[in-house]
């Protein structure tokens, strides 16, 4: 659960911007300057816990003063009417940055928990889930770290970490055996190169050609058996395109190494957390 919070600290000034306009003013009418209050973060559904430590950074951005207290830890699961963190201080910070921090955490925590739902479905198959590039523009890192939180693994964080072929760089450069060349002959010597497959004949070529990892896309469950036959343990193999909770199971029991699920990122729902005065 690796994360550069450092990079954080310009998009919540954006956010507290964005959502405050000059000034809260609910809160600066209501609220006197120098009120102090003590309030509970409660999960109001079953959930795992991903960002408290972003929201935390979101209130001390408007008071670096304020207290938070976590109760539970990143990664936990957490039952619905737990109260799971408690932030003390000026009442009017607290109140001004409260939907930014709840709506950053939701967002986190429902990518979290759908994830380990993933992650649990392919228990003891020795298959790992994986995300995908399929983020929200200027969230992808704490998309991904919420997806360690939930227990599955980070693919690529951006486009420069590492080499993916796909069938438009095939066609482009006219074959697998010639893009795998190209890739090699300028790639940093510790970037790994990954060939997208969708048939079993392109398997054989991307083996025969270098390839470092072999994505498997949309095959069928007999076709993916195949591959892992085919290929034999020498490269990873990754399950690729159209992954449900529903058929995740049968795909990993195939031997694939990896398989990527865009929906844990791309679909996943919010969960419903309530910031509560104590």
């Amino acid at each position: 659960m690796l994360y550069d919070m450092r990079k954080l600290d310009a998009q919540i000034a954006l956010w507290l911007d964005e959502d405050c306009g000059q000034f809260d003013l609910t809160a600066k009418i209501m609220v006197e300057e120098d009120a102090q209050g003590r309030f509970a973060f409660n999960a109001r559904e079953d959930m795992v816990l991903a960002g408290l430590p972003m929201a935390a950074r979101v209130f001390r951005h408007l008071d670096p003063k304020l207290k938070l207290e976590a109760l539970a830890e990143e990664g936990e699961r957490i039952e619905a009417g737990t109260t799971f963190a408690i932030i003390q201080g000026n009442a009017q910070a607290i109140l001004t940055g409260e939907r930014v921090a709840l709506n950053l955490m939701q967002r986190m925590c429902g990518i979290a928990t759908l994830t380990a739902a993933y992650v649990a479905e392919i228990k003891g198959t020795g298959a790992f889930l994986v995300d995908t590039r399929k983020t929200t523009p200027g969230l992808r890192g704490l998309e991904k770290y919420a997806v360690t939180c939930g227990g599955g693994r980070n693919h690529r964080l951006s486009l420069d970490g590492g080499i993916m072929l796909k069938d438009n760089h095939i066609a482009v450069a006219g074959s697998i055996t010639l893009a795998v060349a190209r890739a090699k002959a300028a790639a940093p010597v510790l970037t790994k190169i990954e060939v997208e497959c969708d048939r079993l004949e392109q398997v054989d070529e991307a083996l025969a050609a270098g390839a470092d990892v072999i994505m498997l896309d949309n095959m069928s469950n007999d076709e993916m058996r195949a591959a892992v036959r085919l290929v034999g343990g020498r490269v990873p193999l990754e399950c690729s395109g159209g992954v449900r909770l529903d058929t995740i199971r049968a795909k990993a029991e195939t031997g694939v190494d990896f398989i990527s699920v865009g929906r844990i990122t791309q679909s996943a729902p919010c969960v419903d957390i309530g910031l509560d005065d104590l």
